[in-house]
C-alpha cells in the first residue's frame, strides 16, 4: 500500500496526501479527514524512513559509549532514552568497546543511519584520526559529549567537575586527621584524569603523605582492588583512608579492609569512598560513601541541548557546561569515621 492508493481512495492528489502525512497546516480539516479515513480503510502505515528523508529528520539520536555492560554507561543510556522518548525521539545505541583500535567506522556507520544528532558518553574515542573525524563531523551534525572533552569546534561539552570534587574530598579527610590517603584508579580517560588531578592537588595542598605506593593504577575489578589493598597492608604501608575512581574498586577495597580488621581485631576503621554513586554503593555492606558525578543532570542537559538545536532555537555562545560534584554520605564514611 502506497500514498498513490491513498490518493486514489480519497480522490485527492499525491501531493495532498504527502502534506497530510508531513503535518502541513495548508490542508483543510475536511481534506485531512478524507485522507485519514482512506488510510484507515486501506490499513495504511506510513514508512518512517521515507517520511524522515522527506522531512530531513528521522527523530533518532545516536548514543555512543564504550560498553553498555558497565553500570555507569548503562545508567546514562537509560536516562538518555527516557528523556529523549519524552520528546518523541528514539535512540540508536553504538558500543565501541574499550580497546585502542581505530573506531571511526562506528561513528560513520551511525551517521549513515541518518541520526539527527549524536550524544557521546565518556571517552570511547582515543586515536588521533578518530578524534579528527569527530571534529569534522561536528561541523555538520550536532554532537554533544558527556564527561569528556574532545574540543569539538561546533560541538557541546557537559562535564562534572570531578577534579574539584576529589580535591574537596581529600580536604575533608585531611580535616578529619587523615595523613596517608590511598587512591586506586583504572583508566585515564578525561574523567579519570580529572579525578587523579584532584587527588594529587589535594595531597600536595594539605602536605599529606606522598608515598608512591599509595597511588595505584589497576584493572577495573573487585579482585584487582582487593589485591592492591592487601599488598599495602602486607607491606605495612600506613593507610588512613581510601579513595577509588569507581565504586566497583571501592567495594573490592572495602572487602579487604573489613577482612583485615576482623582478623586483627582492629577497632579503628578506615574510611572507603568511591566515585559515580552507582547502585553498587547502595548495595555494598556497609553502604559506600561515593562522589556523585550528577549523571542525571548531565544527561538531562545533553537532551535539552539536543532538542534546542534540532528545533532550530537560538542558543547562547556557551559550548562548555560544568556541573558540581556532590558527596553522597553512607556508612563507609559518615558512620565509621
Amino acid at each position: 500500500m502506497t500514498i498513490y492508493d491513498i490518493a486514489k481512495e480519497a480522490n485527492v492528489s499525491i501531493a495532498t496526501v504527502s502534506r497530510v502525512l508531513n503535518g502541513s497546516a495548508t490542508v483543510s480539516p475536511k481534506t485531512r479527514e478524507k485522507v485519514a479515513q482512506a488510510m484507515k480503510k486501506l490499513n495504511y502505515t506510513p514508512n518512517p524512513f521515507a517520511r524522515g528523508l522527506t522531512l530531513n529528520t528521522m527523530r533518532v539520536i545516536g548514543v555512543v559509549c564504550s560498553d553498555v555492560g558497565d553500570a555507569f554507561y548503562a545508567k546514562a543510556v537509560s536516562i538518555l532514552e527516557t528523556e529523549l522518548r519524552s520528546h518523541n525521539f528514539d535512540i540508536v545505541l553504538c558500543c565501541t568497546g574499550s580497546g585502542t583500535q581505530p573506531k571511526q567506522k562506528y561513528i560513520s556507520d551511525l551517521k549513515n543511519k541518518y541520526v539527527d544528532a549524536m550524544i557521546i558518553i565518556g571517552s570511547p574515542l582515543a586515536a588521533t584520526a578518530d578524534i579528527h573525524y569527530l571534529k569534522e563531523l561536528s561541523k555538520t551534525t550536532p554532537i554533544i559529549t558527556i564527561n569528556s572533552n574532545y574540543h569539538l569546534p561546533e560541538g557541546f561539552s557537559i562535564v562534572c567537575d570531578e577534579e574539584a570534587g576529589i580535591f574537596q574530598l581529600v580536604s575533608l579527610l585531611a580535616a578529619r586527621g587523615c595523613q596517608a590517603i590511598a587512591y586506586l584508579y583504572d583508566a585515564l580517560t578525561h574523567s579519570g584524569r580529572q579525578k587523579l588531578n584532584g587527588y594529587t592537588k589535594g595531597i600536595a595542598h594539605h602536605q599529606l603523605s606522598q608515598e608512591p605506593k599509595l597511588i595505584q593504577q589497576i584493572d577495573r575489578s573487585l579482585e584487582s582492588a582487593s589485591a592492591a589493598i592487601e599488598t599495602l597492608l602486607e607491606q605495612q604501608i600506613p593507610i588512613d583512608a581510601i579513595i577509588t575512581s569507581e565504586d566497583l574498586l571501592a567495594v573490592g577495597a572495602q572487602r579487604t579492609i573489613l577482612a583485615h580488621e576482623k582478623t586483627t581485631n582492629t577497632e579503628h576503621t578506615i574510611p572507603v569512598i568511591g566515585c559515580n554513586n552507582s547502585v553498587l554503593a547502595e548495595c555494598a555492606t556497609p553502604t559506600l560513601t561515593s562522589l556523585d558525578n550528577r549523571l542525571d543532570l548531565l544527561c538531562q542537559k545533553a537532551v535539552e541541548l539536543c532538542i534546542t538545536l534540532l528545533n532550530g532555537d537560538t542558543l547562547d555562545e556557551q559550548r562548555d557546561y560544568r556541573v558540581e560534584a556532590r558527596l553522597e554520605y553512607r556508612e563507609s564514611f559518615s558512620i565509621r569515621s
